[in-house]
């Protein structure tokens, strides 16, 4: 492998391998980069180089200032940021450029892909009129040319109809479509250099596998090279040829993909490669010994969903988002609901949780039915039966401190004297790992791993016997996810508390969970133990779920021939 690279490799006193993948000059080199905000430096004298047409991913953590550095690269920093060094793109350093020199390359040769679709693009304007704009960027003055590259450039990133595309609103598309318009926007101008940061964060796996595979299509169409700004090393090494490691802002290694990937030399990357859930699924095969034993012997259901069925009336049409599913979780242990966006699962818990009522069927938790009975009388329901949703950002009111958001449920309830329910605050803080030096911290104030032990202390304060938990690590990073993973199978085999799990991350599925109902279009396709599902799927759609699952095997666009140059000190 290394001799159609001819790669060499040189070392010196803090600087990390050097390696030499192509002679030929970037077209992108990063050289001593520092990043400021007033006094508190956020990257300190990070370098790398980039070849015409290949791919390098900066991965790390929250704050290890990946999407810092994308942005100088860019020169789009908030206002105080002060970027140091040079940043020299096709000859030219952009930092030493004044705006109105590099304005130009900002789209036309440097394209940008960002993390959000909600946030990129203006709800109120069709997509029409804001891929107008990108087609500004062209070097075409005719309107209607400029409209026919529009339409070839969406069927191009996979829009099956362009022209509807353009009619509509943001809201009127998917997730996965919208993330294909912002890469159509990008790539329109035919920019030397595309820059993405965290393109698929927020889609189903499913969807996330056909935008990286568009990305990998497109670079190589286009001869295009690809920064991408990742924490999943699992992604990276599949889809990029040569990787650098950030963490607070410092470069821990870097080198060629398979090398960092295969064996890992810093601490901080080995500890990335042992959070990512696909490297390794049996990482807390120990915490969830309790739940496997309890499921071998039969435990009685502590929840149990016979036949229900949900419909929805649209307009003129009546939408079934729910038909005719049936599943039981024994007591103690983890049940996983997968699928795909709009496949049934949140109208699922919702139903559980008594937030809708089914059209037809049964829904009971400890032997309570709990369907067609009145909000009161769900009350006494709810203290068993707790929720831990999926955005810890925004499931915490900013204005209250920790300890009025975990004692609340306490309130509600008036369970206990207030003296007592100061205690369980704390106990419950202690079952997630957080001191009481906490308590008077707001949101604001807490990291994201901070803000769902919060999340998860609040609904233990009541000592409930089922947790809900919808996506609770989908806007968490892999290091803070595997954090709460352990946290939450401890508790599980400390208290016996029984989850329902629902997650798009089938890798976190099969770590976490000990029986999984697989939903496609409202309906159980498959249902079966974690093994049966992971080894010996029936079903093709579940095995075209599982195939999606980044595995760390480079994909064969990237092959040797096109492993990128990189040097980093």
């Amino acid at each position: 492998m290394a001799s159609p690279d001819r790669l060499s490799a040189t070392f010196s006193r803090d600087t990390h391998e050097a390696p030499d993948l192509q002679p030929s000059v970037p077209l992108l080199r990063v050289d001593g980069l520092s990043v400021s905000y007033g006094r508190q430096q956020v990257v300190s004298g990070v370098s790398f180089e980039l070849g015409r047409g290949r791919s390098l991913a900066l991965i790390g953590e929250s704050g290890s200032g990946k999407s810092t550095i994308a942005r100088a690269v860019l020169r789009l920093l908030p206002s105080g940021g002060q970027a140091t060094g040079r940043v020299v793109f096709d000859g030219k350093d952009v930092l030493a450029l004044s705006e109105r020199r590099f304005r130009p390359l900002r789209g036309r040769a440097i394209g940008f892909v960002p993390q959000d679709p909600g946030n990129a693009l203006n709800p109120v304007r069709t997509i029409g009129a804001q891929a107008l704009e990108a087609a500004a960027l062209l070097d075409e003055p005719d309107h209607r040319v400029r409209q026919q590259r529009i339409l070839e450039t969406f069927a191009q990133v996979g829009l099956d109809n362009p022209q509807r595309v353009i009619e509509s609103y943001p809201h009127q598309l998917s997730g996965g479509m919208l993330q294909r318009v912002l890469i159509g926007l990008a790539v329109l101008p035919r920019p030397s250099l595309l820059v993405a940061d965290e393109p698929t964060s927020a889609l189903d796996v499913t969807i996330q596998k056909r935008i990286l595979d568009l990305l990998s299509r497109l670079q190589a169409q286009l001869d295009i090279s690809l920064l991408l700004i990742t924490h999943d090393l699992a992604i990276a090494a599949e889809r990029t040829d040569a990787l650098v490691v950030l963490k607070d802002g410092v470069v821990q290694e870097s080198g060629r993909t398979a090398a960092v990937f295969s064996a890992p030399a810093s601490a901080y990357a080995r500890k990335l490669h042992a959070d990512v859930p696909a490297l390794n699924p049996d990482r807390y095969a120990g915490l969830r010994a309790s739940g496997a034993r309890n499921l071998a012997q039969g435990t009685a259901a502590k929840i149990a969903v016979h036949a229900v069925t949900k419909t929805f009336s649209v307009g003129d049409r009546t939408l079934t988002a729910v038909d005719d599913v049936s599943f039981t979780v024994p007591a103690g242990t983890t049940h996983a609901l997968v699928g795909e966006s709009g496949s049934g699962k949140t109208t699922t818990i919702r139903l559980l949780l008594g937030l809708e009522q089914p059209d037809s069927g049964t829904i009971a938790v400890a032997g309570e039915t709990l369907n067609g009975r009145a909000p009161a009388a769900l009350r006494s329901a709810w203290r068993h039966l707790q929720l831990i949703y999926q955005n810890p950002f925004t499931s915490l009111d900013p204005t209250w401190t920790v300890e009025r958001l975990v004692r609340e449920p306490l309130d509600r309830f008036k369970i206990g004297t207030a003296e007592s329910r100061r205690a369980q605050v704390r106990q419950s803080l202690a079952d997630v790992g957080l001191g009481e030096h906490l308590l008077a911290r707001k949101p604001g104030a807490l990291s994201g791993g901070q803000r769902q032990r919060v999340a998860i202390a609040r609904a233990l304060v009541l000592r409930p016997d089922v947790i809900v938990l919808d996506e609770p690590t989908s806007a968490l990073d892999v290091t803070v996810q595997a954090d709460i993973v352990e946290v939450l199978l401890s508790l599980q085999a400390s208290l016996g508390l029984t989850y329902v799990f629902v997650s798009h991350d089938l890798a976190l599925v099969r770590q976490l969970a000990h029986t999984v109902s697989v939903m496609h279009r409202g309906r159980i396709v498959e249902h079966g133990t974690v093994a049966e599902i992971f080894d010996t799927p029936r079903e093709p759609y579940t095995r075209a779920l599982l195939a999606s699952i980044p595995s760390g095997v480079a994909a064969p666009a990237h092959a040797p021939q096109r492993r990128a140059m990189i040097t980093a000190a």
